[in-house]
């Protein structure tokens, strides 16, 4: 199989959709920095509800944004890719609506609110990946994705750093990045929806083989629950460490949230490339590895006390960006090279609600090792991740009944 082994930017735009697309994922990124992370602070502060209610409704609107998941993925079976896209933004879109229509008290207005922002947030994932491998193919859509991943995390970290700036404001601030975020929401609808992609199902089958159903992926879905923890490391495990069990200044966490968004914009597409002569199972198989190495690195560094801890832990949580990173560019490449085209889109979905179940419960089951020390947390991620680094390097990619033809092909997977 071919490999990519250097970055072409004009390359990489098309293989990602083109300008436009480019641009509305960079807008609708900026938009959902504004927002995402304050809603719980809009629900307390402008809506003045209890911040046990707003984490509720918050809450509710995951859940049925994961349960949502499976119509996206029949629906891009039918052939949409930029519609779907741009539905999940229109989707998000009354949800701001309603943020800014629901009155001081109104949980029903919030928790629809949160609702839709649910449905957009988890539904995007798998229309976004879906009309990338529409656009892409072999090494070169990994790295398309890649692009996209490093392109919104650059859109998230500036809309974020820019609402930060003006939360001084306070509810009325928080009003008008609402508004913003709505309007970006729009215009990265109009422009994804103005890619006008599809797909012909009947065509996909035929190239794949009818009569062949999507891999299980049993033991890969699975992983991924476990592997997705290390997206809340940076943002739940280790302020709680640093803060309540370190005792150290909130400047640190603070820091190396910045870092690790620092790390992703700027290697998530070198690594991803770096990685291309080896088979994505491989990859995904060492992310784990990185992963587990750097919970052990943060048990160490934990017992080094106040002092050294926090520049230890630090450190540590570069070797874990690293293997987000590794993480991230293999997994859903993976997916995508396993399903077979004209199931492309239940097969994400599949993925996606892997990763949106373990995102949500990843925040208890931290929370809850933590409060047994940092030996049953750190060594039970590290000895979890193992474990399912170990299932996806064994896993078996059978049942798919593919052609020969397309099984030479997805050797490298």
């Amino acid at each position: 199989m071919a490999t990519t082994t250097r970055i072409r930017p004009r390359a990489l735009v098309r293989a990602s959709g083109g300008p436009r697309y480019a641009v509305a994922l960079a807008v609708d990124a900026l938009g959902t920095g504004l927002l995402r992370p304050f809603l719980l602070l809009y629900g307390v502060t402008v809506l003045r509800l209890s911040a046990s209610v707003t984490g509720i409704a918050m809450t509710v609107g995951v859940v049925v944004g994961l349960v949502c998941t499976p119509a996206v993925g029949r629906w891009l079976d039918r052939g949409a890719r930029s519609t779907v896209v741009a539905a999940s933004m229109l989707v998000r879109v009354l949800g701001v609506a309603l943020l800014l229509a629901a009155p001081a008290g109104h949980v029903w207005l919030f928790t629809t609110a949160a609702l839709f922002l649910g449905i957009g947030n988890q539904a995007w994932p798998a229309a976004h990946a879906a009309l990338v491998a529409t656009v892409a193919h072999g090494r070169e859509r990994d790295a398309a994705l890649a692009g996209g991943r490093a392109l919104r995390n650059a859109g998230l970290g500036a809309g974020a750093l820019l609402a930060t700036a003006c939360l001084a404001g306070g509810a009325t601030a928080l009003r008008a990045l609402a508004a913003v975020t709505g309007l970006a929401y729009l215009a990265a609808a109009a422009l994804a929806w103005s890619v006008h992609l599809r797909t012909r199902p009947a065509a996909a089958a035929a190239k794949d083989g009818a009569g062949g159903p999507a891999p299980r992926m049993r033991a890969l879905l699975a992983a991924n629950v476990v592997y997705v923890f290390c997206l809340n490391v940076p943002e739940i495990a280790l302020p709680l460490v640093l803060v309540t069990q370190l005792h150290a200044s909130p400047v640190w966490p603070a820091a190396i949230f910045v870092a690790n968004t620092v790390l992703v914009v700027t290697l998530q597409i070198p690594v991803t490339v770096l990685v291309a002569r080896f088979s994505r199972r491989t990859v995904l198989a060492l992310a784990g590895v990185v992963l587990a190495a750097s919970y052990l690195g943060f048990l160490a560094a934990t017992s080094l006390g106040h002092g050294w801890g926090a520049p230890a832990v630090a450190t540590v949580s570069v070797v874990c960006t690293i293997g987000e990173i590794v993480y991230a560019g293999s997994a859903t490449a993976l997916v995508t090279a396993l399903a077979p085209a004209h199931l492309l889109g239940r097969a994400l979905a599949r993925f996606q609600l892997s990763t949106g179940f373990g995102l949500a419960v990843s925040p208890a089951v931290i929370t809850a090792l933590a409060s047994h020390g940092p030996a049953a947390l750190w060594g039970g991620l590290s000895a979890a991740t193992l474990l399912s680094a170990s299932a996806v390097a064994t896993e078996k990619d059978q049942g798919t009944r593919l052609s020969g033809r397309r099984r030479r092909a997805r050797a490298g997977s």
